[in-house]
């Protein structure tokens, strides 16, 4: 039995499922949703709202695997981190080995040696992932278990966050008598759940548009070397609605999804919608504007979000480097033309993402704004040798003078 929670600004996901332990497929088993309380930009700022949200989820998605789980109450969650809550760091650390052959030990020496020099006060490692590997200067080597040397370099990608926000999160989780059993970076999620291999292999960028926050990570070699994100979400698109056209953030939002898109065309001008105002008593009272202010206010937020995106992945070395491939997800993005959009100002191939990787997932929650719940599930299922205390509890370093001897020929 496997649990995810995504805790959004927009909407809470809770998904419960089962491992195949044949074919390591996860087969969905209930699903739960329920509007945001207490979360804003990704950080819980009303810890009895956020709380009462969950626990709504929560229930729902138990009461729909009550069959399964036979009475068992729900425990332990993998918890989504958003993406302005983590920082990724890059680090190549070299082990000795002395000519002996490479085991799955020697491997997990030089994560925890990661660890230990990127592990700051006030802060909690969320993933630790080896990248490439290096024995003797050789290159291109994906797994060295088996082979010989005697020195092996390892590039190893980490992904930490500030103790404060987790520990105001794993508060709500536990006020509902769950235990956070591990936590996943939302962009991670996103792209273990709706790229496919291949992407993953030859280079490619997911972008997680959520409510509050857009996420975006780079896979290559099969591997995520970098995650980044944007304070800017759906929600600021809403707001922007809400303000351009006077009228209650509940209808902007309604606006956005009937009638928004990401790109003005000539059909626009002459479509006239209907407006509801602000403050009117006479809610019958027609306010028709033309669709084009509507995409007008719409298309500029856009561009923004995607021109920080690309600057961001410039300044960091990614833009070109790992292909022309980005796959969109989250809810903002099922915008119509947000596709077109974003091949113009990213100048890539872009298509949008939805969940591949989970069996038995209803249609109400396979689309784009269930991927990173959807990933929670994969990641909790196949990729339990990235958590950190998993790693540093896998060391095997032998007796006190092995210890020595590791530690000396490493530091001198």
């Amino acid at each position: 039995m496997l649990a995810a929670l995504d805790i959004g600004s927009h909407k809470n996901a809770c998904f419960i499922g089962r491992v195949d332990d044949d074919k390591g497929a996860v087969e969905i088993l209930g699903v739960g949703y329920q509007a945001s309380q207490g979360v804003k930009s990704g950080a819980v700022i009303d810890i009895e709202l956020a709380d009462s949200a969950i626990r709504q989820t929560v229930h729902a998605a138990e009461n729909m695997a009550a069959e399964a789980m036979k009475g068992y109450p729900l425990r332990d969650v993998v918890v989504n981190v958003p993406g302005n809550q983590t920082k990724s760091h890059n680090l190549s650390i070299s082990v000795q080995i002395d000519g002996q052959i490479i085991t799955d030990n020697d491997i997990s020496r030089a994560l925890v040696k990661a660890q230990d020099q990127i592990i700051a006060p006030n802060t909690e490692l969320i993933h630790t992932m080896p990248v490439h590997c290096r024995i003797d200067g050789h290159e291109g080597i994906r797994d060295p278990q088996g082979m010989t040397g005697q020195m092996m370099e390892v590039d190893v990608h980490i992904v930490q966050s500030d103790v404060g926000p987790l520990q105001n999160m794993a508060n709500c989780v536990e006020c509902s008598h769950l235990d956070v059993n591990s936590l996943c970076s939302a962009a991670y999620a996103s792209g273990l759940a709706c790229l496919v291999e291949d992407e993953m292999d030859l280079g490619c960028t997911v972008i997680d548009m959520g409510a509050g926050v857009t996420s975006f990570a780079v896979f290559q070699g099969g591997s995520m070397i970098y995650s980044d994100s944007i304070p800017l979400g759906g929600w600021h698109i809403t707001n922007d609605i809400a303000r351009g056209l006077t009228c209650p953030n509940v209808d902007a939002e309604r606006l956005k999804t009937l009638y928004g898109s990401a790109m003005v065309t000539s059909s626009d001008e002459n479509e006239l919608i209907d407006v509801p105002q602000l403050g009117e008593v006479d809610s019958h009272r027609p306010n028709h504007v033309p669709r084009s202010l509507l995409i007008g206010i719409i298309q500029p937020r856009l561009e923004e979000i995607l021109e920080m995106v690309r600057e961001r992945l410039n300044q960091n070395g990614h833009g070109q480097a790992v292909g022309r491939r980005v796959v969109f997800t989250g809810g903002a993005s099922q915008l119509p033309g947000v596709r077109d959009l974003a091949q113009m100002i990213l100048d890539k191939q872009v298509r949008l993402g939805r969940p591949i990787r989970l069996s038995g997932l209803p249609d109400a929650v396979s689309g784009p704004a269930f991927s990173t719940a959807a990933g929670l599930l994969t990641y909790a299922a196949s990729h339990g040798h990235e958590m950190p205390a998993e790693i540093v509890a896998s060391v095997d370093n032998g007796s006190v003078f092995d210890r020595f001897k590791i530690w000396w020929k490493e530091n001198w």
